[in-house]
């Protein structure tokens, strides 16, 4: 498995929880079209050599659930889709311990359709 983050920050959140144990691959960045910053300059040609070479079966987006963050796993789930690997995204929704009076409603909805 390849766990596509932004930050070496992010890299940090997701090792501290121990749910994973795989390869990671740091973006350095988003796309945000407002900062200047396109696909071009996150250099997602060695995502994709990385990728080809046959040793990841799944990649993992676990971008920020921002607009930038969402514009990123999009833009990484058309670039992908037509390559012999899996793709999945990290889940959002009710944070553990949350009470649901205190979820914002966009938060809760996604859960609601996202449930299993």
């Amino acid at each position: 498995m390849l766990c596509v983050v932004e930050t070496p920050i992010d890299l940090g959140m997701m090792e501290q929880t121990h749910a994973y144990h795989g390869l990671y691959y740091v973006l350095m960045g988003r796309i945000s079209p407002l900062d200047g910053v396109g696909a071009r300059e996150l250099a997602l040609e060695r995502l994709v050599s990385r990728i080809q070479d046959g040793v990841v079966r799944e990649v993992i987006l676990a971008t920020n659930f921002t607009n930038e963050g969402e514009a990123t796993a999009h833009y990484l789930s058309e670039l992908l889709k037509d390559t012999p690997v899996k793709l999945s995204r990290i889940a959002r929704g009710v944070p553990v311990g949350g009470e649901l009076e205190f979820v914002d409603p966009g938060t809760l909805a996604q859960a609601m359709r996202e449930r299993r």
